[in-house]
């Protein structure tokens, strides 16, 4: 079998990466966690990253079959709908736990009683076992809830695109106060899956957040996560990391695109419909601090 493709886009403003895998024989694609780029402070989007992938799409000649979202993010708005515009016949896909988020997320944004909380919104929704077909190779469903009830991790050949399960291993894994989020979860799915692959898998994070001020890196193997992931490691016991996590936690600040992020990407990447001046707005709700 040929050796599969796999380049990376670094969003320094979010620390995020999106994916570009592909069948190099075939030259089918799919894009993994695309980013829109949003300023908060003037509340102004652009496609500048879109362009940037679109340009190796295109150079590559690939058919991008997917757009592939592990999560509903909290970090950065998703390009998901202007990658399907511009790449007619791909599908989105996310893992069919999104339901969950969704139901929580129309009750904080009071969204109109029509906002449909099954999914509907993507084109594909994916379940634990589920795979993809892109050119020879099979996109594997793997469901790691912990970090948002709604994290999936897909693993191509021998590589494993980990969401937020699991980031590089000196920086750890991701938070788990969202809500409906679980340490205990989060341990599981990477204790009880992530480290039963083999210790050659590649893993690729979907963040990025060069502690130390290192050289940004994107690729781990799962058995350099399970030797030195400074979260958890091979022989980290459970409470151990929930005790840890739940602490941690509790003095984190709120990611500052929360609120922008989650009302467009429980949408499947769309913005909310136009007023009656053409113009969209996010809602932002006030809340008191001790909530």
């Amino acid at each position: 079998m040929s050796t599969l493709e796999i380049k990376d886009f670094f969003h320094k403003e979010t620390s995020t990466i999106t994916y570009l895998v592909w069948d190099p024989v075939t030259k089918e694609g799919m894009i993994m966690d695309p980013v829109m780029d949003y300023d908060p402070a003037a509340s102004k989007y652009s496609y500048d990253s879109v362009d940037t992938v679109m340009k190796a799409v295109e150079s590559e000649k690939i058919k991008v079959k997917f757009i592939v979202e592990t999560h509903a993010h909290a970090d950065h708005l998703s390009g998901s709908q202007e990658y399907k515009r511009r790449l007619p016949g791909s599908k989105i896909a996310i893992g069919k736990a999104i339901s969950v988020v969704q139901a929580t997320f129309k009750k904080i944004y009071n969204l109109d009683a029509d906002f449909k909380t099954d999914g509907s919104q993507f084109d594909i929704l994916l379940d634990e076992g589920d795979v993809l077909g892109l050119g020879n190779f099979a996109v594997k469903t793997i469901h790691t809830p912990g970090h948002t009830p709604a994290c999936y991790s897909f693993l191509v050949g021998d590589a494993l695109f980990s969401g937020d399960a699991l980031f590089m291993p000196d920086f750890g894994v991701g938070r788990c106060d969202f809500p409906a989020g679980s340490a205990e979860d989060l341990y599981d799915s990477v204790h009880g899956k992530l480290y039963t692959l083999s210790d050659e898998t590649r893993v690729f994070t979907a963040h990025d957040y060069q502690p130390g001020g290192r050289e940004y890196r994107c690729e781990s193997s799962i058995g350099e996560q399970k030797a030195s992931n400074i979260h958890i490691k091979a022989e980290t016991a459970k409470a151990d990391f929930v005790k840890f996590r739940t602490e941690r936690d509790a003095q984190l600040s709120a990611p500052k695109l929360l609120l922008p992020s989650l009302e467009v990407n429980v949408d499947a990447g769309r913005f909310p419909e136009p007023e009656d001046n053409g113009v969209s707005y996010l809602k932002i709700p006030l809340l008191p601090k001790s909530r």
